[in-house]
C-alpha cells in the first residue's frame, strides 16, 4: 500500500469570497457537498489508522461548516495534527478557541497591502482589513501560522504584502503563482503542468463529495483515484489507480525541462494548498 502522512479534507465549496483564481470553484453558492459529518469522522479515523500524522480542513471556507470544531476535536483525538486553512475575513469567539487549541494551526491566503488591490481579486469589499485584523489576532494569541501570497501577475503588490506580512510579526510567509486550475485558468487547460510533483508523494485530497485525488489542483477526471463513500481509505491506497496516478505525475515532472526554483519549496507550496 502506498505511504500516507498528509491528507487534504475539502469539507464545503462555500466560501464568503468570489476569488477569480479560485482553484475550487468555491463561493458564496457553495454547498457542503454530499459528505456527511460521519463520512468525515470515518475518513479521520482510517486515515489515523494508516499512520497520517497531519490532516487539513479546507474548501471553500472550512470555518462555514457547521461541524468543523467536532471534526477539529475528533481529528485531535486520533492522534492527528490539524491544519485549518482559512480566509480569516470571519472569526467568531468560538472559532479562537478552536483555533488555540494544542495540535491546531492555520494557514492562509494574502494578495496585496493595497486594500483596494485585495479586495479586487477577494471579491469583497474589506476582506484585506478583516484578513489583516484577524492575523494580527492570530499573532498576539501565539496560534502557528503560515501565509502564502499568490502572485496573480498585473502589476499585484505581492512583495509589499510579503512585508506587510512579517511587520505584522507573521515569521512563516511564502510565495506562489497562481495555479492555472478551476477560476484559475486563464490560457491553458488544467494539466499536470500545473502541479509541483510532491503530490506524486505521500499525500491525498478528498473532496465534498468523497472523491480522492493525488492533490487539491488535481481536479480534472483523469486524476480522481476512487470515492471514500464507496471504498475505504486503506482500500483506495492500495490501489492501482493511486500508483498510476503517481506514477505518471513523477514521470512527467521528470520529464519537463527544469525550471527556476519556485519561491515556495514544494513541500511547504503542498502543505500549504493555496491558490484560493
Amino acid at each position: 500500500m502506498s505511504k500516507l502522512s498528509f491528507v487534504w479534507l475539502e469539507i464545503t465549496g462555500k466560501c464568503q469570497l468570489k476569488c477569480a483564481h479560485c482553484y475550487a470553484d468555491s463561493g458564496p453558492t457553495g454547498t457542503q457537498g454530499t459528505m456527511t459529518t460521519a463520512d468525515w469522522r470515518r475518513v479521520i479515523d482510517q486515515a489515523a489508522g494508516i499512520g497520517v500524522g497531519v490532516v487539513q480542513f479546507n474548501g471553500g471556507e472550512p470555518t462555514l461548516h457547521p461541524d468543523l470544531p467536532a471534526l477539529v476535536k475528533h481529528a485531535l483525538g486520533q492522534g492527528l495534527k490539524v491544519e485549518i486553512f482559512s480566509n480569516l475575513v470571519q472569526v467568531t469567539p468560538a472559532l479562537w478557541e478552536l483555533f488555540s487549541l494544542t495540535g491546531v494551526s492555520l494557514a492562509t491566503s494574502y494578495y496585496s497591502d493595497d486594500p483596494g488591490q485585495h479586495a479586487a481579486i477577494t471579491g469583497r469589499r474589506g476582506s484585506h482589513a478583516r484578513t489583516r485584523a484577524n492575523l494580527a489576532e492570530v499573532v498576539r494569541r501565539g496560534i502557528p501560522v503560515r501565509v502564502g501570497v499568490i502572485d496573480l501577475g498585473d502589476a499585484q503588490r505581492w512583495k509589499q504584502a510579503v512585508a506587510e506580512l512579517k511587520a505584522l510579526g507573521v515569521t512563516d510567509v511564502g510565495a506562489d503563482d497562481m495555479r492555472q486550475v478551476g477560476r484559475g485558468a486563464r490560457n491553458v487547460q488544467p494539466s499536470m503542468d500545473q502541479l509541483c510533483g510532491s503530490c506524486a508523494k505521500e499525500v491525498l485530497a478528498i473532496g465534498p463529495d468523497g472523491t480522492a485525488r493525488p492533490c487539491v489542483f488535481a481536479r480534472w477526471p483523469e486524476m480522481a483515484v476512487g470515492n471514500v463513500r464507496e471504498r475505504s481509505l486503506v482500500d483506495i491506497m492500495a490501489g492501482s489507480a493511486v500508483a498510476e496516478v503517481r506514477r505518471q505525475i513523477d514521470e512527467h515532472v521528470r520529464a519537463r525541462p527544469r525550471r527556476a526554483a519556485n519561491r515556495r519549496t514544494g513541500p511547504s507550496r503542498r502543505r500549504l494548498g493555496a491558490g484560493r
